[in-house]
């Protein structure tokens, strides 16, 4: 295993205090020991825990509002809302759709009780980003399909897809044009003699890029979290390369081992 940068142990936390403040109420939130419908520790309370000084306390208060998670008034008492840190299954979905459903992304959301909504926001034949290219073995000169795609849970976007398709193998088909696809893209691709069989997930948290911060509309600059997939055929023939982009205070991933 190679060398990796590791952290000083007299290390100091460098952000501002009121980032540190938001960071430990949020946590404090997610895990429910704030709970929905409670009240947050008043800001004289919050004053003495963290040693801050009343603007601090506030600073850190409007992060948490804008991320969805407190409301109320300056002065006031701020109530903690549900939070909505939306566990997603990607097993439940990366499979060919049903004779005559929807893609899977879609089924599974309306079973949850989401409004799910895709907006196609680019097809086009392109030179992928250095890591696709290397997964899909296209050399120094090799292109793909790209089909950009923006996921949405009723008006708030949930993820940024970019998914790679080989040109050879899609070329002609209902993948090179902007229509959605019935069933989604590995129903296709089972239909064309490929079916999506294994898939290999590396799941990154980045900061967001500026594509991803203004399509996912966040708050601030908010890690994200990224997925790379790679998708395999028969003879482990690669069928797909997709990156995934979610707001990490907002989605969770859950795998089953």
């Amino acid at each position: 295993m190679p060398a990796m940068n590791r952290t000083p142990k007299n290390a100091v936390d460098p952000r501002p205090l009121h980032e540190r403040i938001a960071t430990d109420l949020r946590r404090q939130i997610l895990a429910g020991d704030l709970p929905s419908g409670g009240k947050l520790p008043s800001t004289e309370q919050l004053k003495e825990r963290f040693g801050a000084s009343s603007a601090s306390i506030q600073k850190a208060v409007t992060m948490l509002k804008e991320e969805g998670l407190v409301e109320g008034r300056a002065g006031s008492a701020v109530t903690v809302l549900e939070a909505r840190r939306q566990p997603l299954t990607p097993a439940a979905y990366s499979k060919p759709a049903e004779p005559g459903q929807p893609y899977r992304w879609i089924t599974e959301a309306e079973a949850s009780g989401l409004q799910p909504k895709i907006q196609i926001l680019d097809v086009a034949e392109v030179r992928p980003p250095a890591d696709v290219c290397a997964a899909l073995d296209l050399g120094e000169t090799g292109a793909a399909v790209l089909r950009k795609q923006l996921l949405s849970f009723g008006d708030e976007p949930c993820e940024l897809v970019h998914s790679y398709y080989p040109l050879e193998l899609v070329q002609g088909t209902a993948m090179t044009g902007k229509a959605k696809i019935k069933g989604g893209t590995p129903t296709l691709l089972a239909e064309l003699g490929h079916p999506p069989l294994h898939t290999v997930d590396q799941v990154t948290a980045e900061e967001a890029t500026t594509e991803e911060y203004e399509a996912l509309q966040l708050p601030r600059q908010i890690a994200v979290l990224r997925t790379f997939r790679v998708v395999y055929s028969t003879d482990d023939r690669i069928i797909e390369v997709t990156t995934m982009a979610k707001a990490g205070h907002l989605y969770a991933l859950r795998y089953d081992f």
